[in-house]
């Protein structure tokens, strides 16, 4: 599992960070060392002590984060503490442990207070990063868990990999030229005069121009530009018959210039609908999220009083256990009551193995159950992304050649009036 950790003050952020209801399960597991067994109270606790002393950053902070779609015990978490507890030099000191769950994952929190009551200092933590990284790597490597490129090399890590979109591109397929072919002369034939031709070929998604060399011509939504005459197949002179006003035809840049604006707008239009489909599917979802969220924590909450319900009766059977007056006072003399004590010991260990074991297995089996559901979520933000980035990029095309075409008119414009013969002037010479 990966191990961040870091020293800190802000008792009371911590404390509400880690009590953070954007959780969807939240459990204190553990408070070891403080007076209160209350988080908050707990960590300021600390902060108090702190204060006879200069230390600043009188907590440590460790995160542990097992891989994705792994599953790991509660014993397993303590484990991994301890070791860590062990490697930085945090022996028996006060701390607190909390789990966490999001989104089909659970990990867990530990928090130490760094000050030595003996000493009234705080515990030198040398080389944390690099003893965290180290045990990290042995976890991996004794739990049999695939290790991540950038923990198994430090300089391979990437810092873009925390991305919102995968920035993938379908490219554009090409039109079977067939296919362009049928489109004319389908329209061509269909059509008697000029205005329903060029009607025939919007329909398809071509606009007719007036082209430079090549008399009439039409331009796809692509800006690409297809000879009328070629595509249908007769010779210049038929279409010149029909097709007879050539001058209220927009050029090949200013029908592109218009083919980009129009594809904006309709670009722009299908972005909006597609955020209203995905803000309506991830309302569905999230719905649903929200119901299981509640109906794990009644069951949880069930476990929980049938477990505490089972321990009040254990409790008053290992009472029950032990005689009373002159009874109880022969077993203390003859080392009954002591192997009683150890007997009852005994047993409510294995009552708390069992129980947590039982936490565990409801856990896990909730994790697979809220697994399904978020890969359907990560799903549908992964095809938002897609459409969404596709759609802004065709867009940006489009302006990006409506800006082009734009300024090359401007420059055709310009020469124009360049090689234009200037007015002479009139009038008499006074230089001569």
């Amino acid at each position: 599992m990966i191990l961040v950790g870091n020293q800190r003050g802000g008792a009371k952020d911590l404390a509400l960070h880690l009590l953070k209801q954007e959780n969807e399960h939240v459990e204190v597991h553990e408070v070891r060392g403080f007076a209160s067994h209350n988080l908050m109270a707990a960590l300021n606790e600390a902060y108090a002590i702190s204060r006879a002393t200069r230390c600043k950053q009188f907590l440590f902070s460790l995160s542990l984060n097992p891989p994705k779609h792994e599953n790991v015990s509660t014993e397993t978490f303590k484990q991994a503490i301890e070791r860590a507890e062990e490697k930085l030099g945090l022996n028996d000191q006060p701390r607190a442990i909390v789990f966490h769950e999001k989104n089909g994952r659970r990990h867990c929190h530990a928090v130490w207070s760094r000050i030595k009551l003996d000493e009234m200092k705080a515990v030198q933590l040398s080389f944390s990063k690099r003893r965290l990284i180290e045990l990290s790597r042995e976890l991996f490597l004794e739990h049999g868990w695939t290790m991540p490129e950038g923990l198994r090399h430090s300089h391979a890590r990437d810092p873009r990999n925390f991305t919102l979109a995968e920035w993938q591109q379908a490219k554009r397929i090409g039109k079977d030229p067939k296919q362009i072919k049928a489109v004319f002369q389908e329209c061509w034939s269909l059509s008697d005069t000029q205005s329903a031709f060029a009607h025939g070929l919007k329909q398809h998604g071509y606009m007719l121009a007036r082209g430079d060399r090549r008399g009439f011509v039409a331009v796809d939504h692509r800006g690409e530009v297809f000879a009328v005459s070629k595509w249908i197949g007769i010779k210049a002179k038929e279409v010149r018959t029909r097709l007879t006003d050539e001058k209220n035809l927009p050029s090949v840049d200013e029908a592109r210039i218009q083919i980009a604006k129009d594809m904006t707008a309709r670009l722009e239009t299908l972005s909006q609908e597609q955020m209203t489909v995905f803000a309506a599917r991830r309302a569905e979802l999230e719905e649903k999220r929200q119901a299981l969220v509640r109906q794990h924590r009644v069951e949880r909450q069930q476990l929980l009083d049938t477990q505490q319900t089972f321990w009040q009766d254990k409790q008053q059977e290992w009472r029950s256990s032990f005689n009373k007056g002159i009874r109880s006072l022969f077993d203390r003399l003859t080392g009954r009551r002591r192997q009683i004590e150890e007997r009852n010991e005994q047993d409510a260990w294995q009552v708390k193995m069992r129980q947590q074991q039982e936490s565990d297995a409801l856990i896990f089996e909730q994790l697979e159950t809220r697994r399904t559901l978020q890969a359907r979520m990560e799903r549908l933000e992964a095809l938002k992304s897609y459409r969404l980035d596709e759609l802004e990029h065709d867009r940006s095309q489009y302006q990006a050649m409506r800006e082009q075409r734009l300024e090359q008119l401007e420059i055709q414009r310009q020469e124009k009036n360049r090689d234009r013969p200037q007015p002479c002037q009139r009038g008499p010479d006074w230089t001569r």
